[in-house]
């Protein structure tokens, strides 16, 4: 909550830079909140993390009032198309696949790789049995890897499944894990890193293209001024990327 506050305090300096275009229109943002640092249930019961910090200075810089909605991953996009809130805004990469059924603003986080996590550097990653969140690349590439899928609903249980031997590796966004391997010294990361996606964007619904670009024209803001840069490094490290 700490970080919360102090994320939204210094955006709060690029206040000059927003504008009105939502007439205070009311948004539900859709998130998961069980995906740190990009979103989590902090110990006040609220929604928490890095998208929660941008989302509220997008809706800010457009005008617009945002009410988080948490959903389930493996329904996130259902309950989208369905009208149950306004916006994905969950570490969802963009991909074809995906913008078949619903559309995406520009990436606010650049791609990045994803990482295999075992508790041995032994692992075969080729045929071995992987863990990986239902919905996701991740799962996608596994299942044509050649590799055996273990898909769970959640991000924790697939690392629980390492952990518990049910599977001999985990496959993920390498900033959900590094900041679990960062906690355990028994975890490691493993193999090496493989590109997956075009970014991290909002998911909005087809029919939703005016909104689109309210939350596009506040994303370049926010890149153009640098803010957007900050926020990544404050919440993923020096070593993230970033925009030039």
């Amino acid at each position: 909550m700490k970080k919360l506050a102090f994320s939204a305090a210094i955006l709060a300096l690029t206040a000059g830079a927003a504008f009105a275009d939502g007439h205070g229109r009311t948004i539900r943002m859709g998130t998961e909140g069980a995906y740190p640092p990009y979103n989590f249930i902090n110990d006040d019961g609220e929604v928490d993390g890095f998208e929660r910090v941008l989302g509220d200075e997008l809706c800010a810089r457009a005008g617009l009032t945002c009410e988080w909605v948490t959903n389930d991953w493996d329904s996130i996009i259902p309950n989208l198309t369905s009208g149950n809130y306004d916006t994905i805004i969950a570490g969802m990469s963009i991909t074809d696949e995906r913008d078949e059924v619903i559309d995406f603003t520009q990436d606010y986080i650049p791609p990045t790789p994803s990482i295999y996590v075992a508790l041995s550097d032994d692992v075969d990653l080729a045929t071995g049995v992987i863990a990986a969140q239902a919905n996701t690349i991740q799962s996608g590439y596994i299942a044509e890897s050649g590799a055996t899928l273990l898909e769970y609903a959640t991000p924790d249980e697939t690392v629980a499944a390492v952990r518990n031997g049910e599977a001999d590796a985990v496959f993920a966004d390498i900033d959900f894990l590094t900041d679990i391997t960062d906690e355990d010294d028994e975890l490691m990361v493993v193999g090496d890193p493989v590109p997956l996606g075009g970014g991290v964007g909002m998911g909005l619904r087809e029919t939703d293209g005016e909104l689109r670009e309210m939350f596009n024209a506040a994303i370049t803001s926010m890149k153009e001024d640098g803010t957007l840069n900050a926020l990544l490094v404050e919440w993923f490290g020096d070593d993230v990327p970033t925009y030039e």
